[in-house]
C-alpha cells in the first residue's frame, strides 16, 4: 500500500481550509459534517461559499495564505488550484507537523481524501492512492447501490448494544460469533427495513440464547479455492474465509487468495511439494480434528475442488468419525477452469461425448489405470499431476489403441496471468514436456478438443524447437 488507510476523528479539532471556490466549499462541508472547528483563509469566496460561511458562523481570514496560518491547527486542506500556493501550504504544514491535503495535487499531500459512502455511523471509503480519483468515484457509485440507507440504522443498533454484549459475553470468540449471528440473521433485516422495535427484541432474544448456550463449538469447512485466479473463488468460499479462525491451506493456494481471509485468522500451510518432506495426510487429519475440537472454526482451503483429487474425502471421513460438524464448499476444479481459460471445450458433440479426470501421480497410480477404457476414441482425458509421467502416459495410450496423432494440450499454471498452453500430438508428448520445460502445476488434456480454441487465444506463437507443436502464452486477465 502507498497509503495507510485510517479514519481521522476531527470532532472539536481546529482545521483550516485554504481557498474560496467550489472545491474548497465541498471540503469545508465535509469537515464540518464530521464536527471540525473550521477556519477559512481566502482573499475572496464564491457566492455559495460566502453563504455557507455566514450560515455556519465560520471564522474567515479574507486575505492570502501566510505560513503562520498553520499555527494551532490539527489538519489543513488546500483547495486554491494554484500550484505555488498549494506548495507553500504543504511545506508550512509539514514543518509544523500538521496533516495536509492539497486537492488533486498528490505531490503536496501528507494524506489523501477518499471517495466516501456515508451510512453513518457506517462509512465506506474508496481510494486509488491519488492515481485514479475518477475510478475511485465510480467504485463509490457502485457501492452506493449495494448499501441501502438502512445500513446506518443497523450500525446504530450495533453501537447501542455493543457495551451490553461485551458485559454479558466475556470472551472475544463468543462476541465475534454473536455479532456474526446478528448481522447474518433476522435482527439485521429488521434494522435495515426500519422495524427497529422488532430488531431490539431479536437482539435481546439472541443475547439470552448466547448466555444460556455459549457458541463455543468448533466447525470445519472443506473449501475449494479454484484453479488459481482469485476471481474464480466462489462467494460461499469467500464468506467462509471471512469467518474462519484458522485456515489450513495447500501449497498452490496463492497469496492473493489468502489475502482475502479474515485479517486476524491464523494461516497454516499444510501443502505438499513433489519430492519434499511434507505433512502426511494423517497428520493433516489429526490437526484438523484437534482444532475443531478446541472450538476453532477451520477452513481447509484446497486448490481446485476439495473432492477432486484433493483428498477432501479422507478429511471429511476423519471429521465425521470424530462426530464434528463439517461442510463441503465446492470449487472450480482445474480441468474446468484451465480448459476454459485456454479456450478448450472438454466435450464437443462432433468429437467428444465424454470426459474422464485421471490422477497420474506416482507409478502405482499409472499401473492401476484402465488403459483400454481410457484409449477409446471420442473421449476427452484430463490428467492431473502428470508432468513426470508424460512418457508412460504416451506409451500406454498409444499401445492400447489411441492414435499417435491425437491432439494434446498441456496447460501450465492455468488461469494465472502467466498461464502457458503447449499443443502438439500424443506421439510427441514426452518431447513436448522436455522441450518446453513444463513444470507443475500443469494439467494434460488428450483428445480432439485439445486442438480447439487456438483462435481465441492471444499471443499464440509457433515453436520451432519441436516440429509441429505450438506454444500459446495466455494472460488470463487479458482474454477478451
Amino acid at each position: 500500500m502507498d497509503y495507510f488507510p485510517a479514519f481521522l476523528n476531527v470532532r472539536g479539532r481546529s482545521c483550516l481550509v485554504v481557498g474560496g471556490g467550489d472545491v474548497a466549499l465541498r471540503k469545508a462541508r465535509l469537515l464540518l459534517s464530521a464536527g471540525a472547528d473550521l477556519t477559512v483563509v481566502a482573499p475572496e469566496t464564491c457566492f455559495s461559499f460566502a453563504n455557507f460561511i455566514d450560515d455556519n458562523g465560520l471564522w474567515t481570514l479574507r486575505r492570502r495564505f501566510r505560513d503562520s496560518d498553520i499555527d494551532g491547527h490539527w489538519l489543513v486542506v488546500s483547495a486554491t488550484g494554484q500550484p505555488a500556493v498549494e506548495r507553500a501550504v504543504y511545506e508550512a504544514a509539514t514543518a509544523a507537523g500538521v496533516f495536509c491535503n492539497s486537492v488533486d495535487d498528490k505531490g503536496n499531500c501528507s494524506y489523501i481524501t477518499p471517495a466516501i459512502v456515508d451510512r453513518s455511523p457506517l462509512v465506506v471509503a474508496v481510494s486509488s492512492g491519488g492515481a485514479a480519483p475518477v475510478l475511485a468515484r465510480k467504485l463509490r457509485a457502485k457501492i452506493e447501490t449495494l448499501l441501502p440507507a438502512g445500513f446506518g440504522r443497523l450500525a446504530k443498533l450495533a453501537d447501542k448494544w455493543r457495551v451490553r454484549v461485551a458485559e454479558r459475553i466475556d470472551d472475544l470468540r463468543g462476541r465475534r460469533r454473536f455479532w456474526e449471528a446478528v448481522f447474518g440473521g433476522p435482527a439485521s433485516g429488521y434494522a435495515i427495513g426500519g422495524r427497529v422495535d422488532e430488531a431490539e427484541r431479536e437482539m435481546a432474544r439472541l443475547l439470552a440464547d448466547f448466555e444460556n448456550s455459549p457458541a463455543t463449538a468448533g466447525e470445519a469447512w472443506l473449501v475449494g479455492a479454484g484453479p488459481g485466479d482469485p476471481d474464480l473463488l466462489t462467494i460461499k468460499a469467500l464468506q467462509v474465509m471471512q469467518v474462519a479462525d484458522v485456515i489450513l491451506h495447500d501449497r498452490l493456494v496463492s497469496d492473493q487468495i489468502l489475502s482475502l481471509a479474515r485479517r486476524d485468522a491464523d494461516l497454516v500451510s499444510v501443502g505438499k511439494s513433489p519430492g519434499c518432506p511434507a505433512n502426511s495426510q494423517q497428520e493433516i487429519n489429526r490437526l484438523l480434528v484437534s482444532l475443531v475440537k478446541a472450538g476453532k472454526r477451520v477452513c481447509r482451503l484446497k486448490g481446485g475442488d476439495p473432492f477432486v483429487f484433493a483428498r477432501g474425502g479422507e478429511e471429511y471421513e476423519a471429521l465425521v468419525a470424530a462426530d464434528l460438524p463439517c461442510e463441503v464448499v465446492p470449487g472450480i476444479t482445474a480441468a474446468a477452469g484451465c480448459a476454459a481459460y485456454a479456450g478448450i471445450p472438454l466435450t464437443h458433440r462432433d468429437v467428444s461425448q465424454s470426459v474422464a479426470f485421471v490422477a497420474a501421480q506416482g507409478k502405482d497410480s499409472v499401473d492401476r489405470l484402465d488403459w483400454a477404457s481410457l484409449a477409446r476414441d471420442r473421449q476427452t482425458l484430463v490428467f492431473y499431476m502428470a508432468v513426470k509421467r508424460f512418457p508412460e502416459l504416451m506409451q500406454e495410450l498409444i499401445s492400447h489403441g489411441r492414435p499417435a496423432s491425437t491432439p494434446v494440450a498441456i496447460i501450465e499454471r492455468g488461469t494465472q496471468p502467466d498461464q502457458r498452453v503447449v499443443r502438439g500430438k500424443l506421439g510427441q508428448l514426452a518431447l513436448l514436456g522436455e522441450a518446453h520445460r513444463i513444470k507443475a502445476p500443469a494439467i494434460l488434456i488428450v483428445g480432439e478438443v485439445a486442438a480447439m480454441g487456438a483462435s481465441a487465444i492471444p499471443h499464440a506463437t509457433d515453436c520451432a524447437d519441436v516440429p509441429g507443436t505450438q506454444s500459446d502464452v495466455i494472460y488470463a486477465k487479458q482474454r477478451p
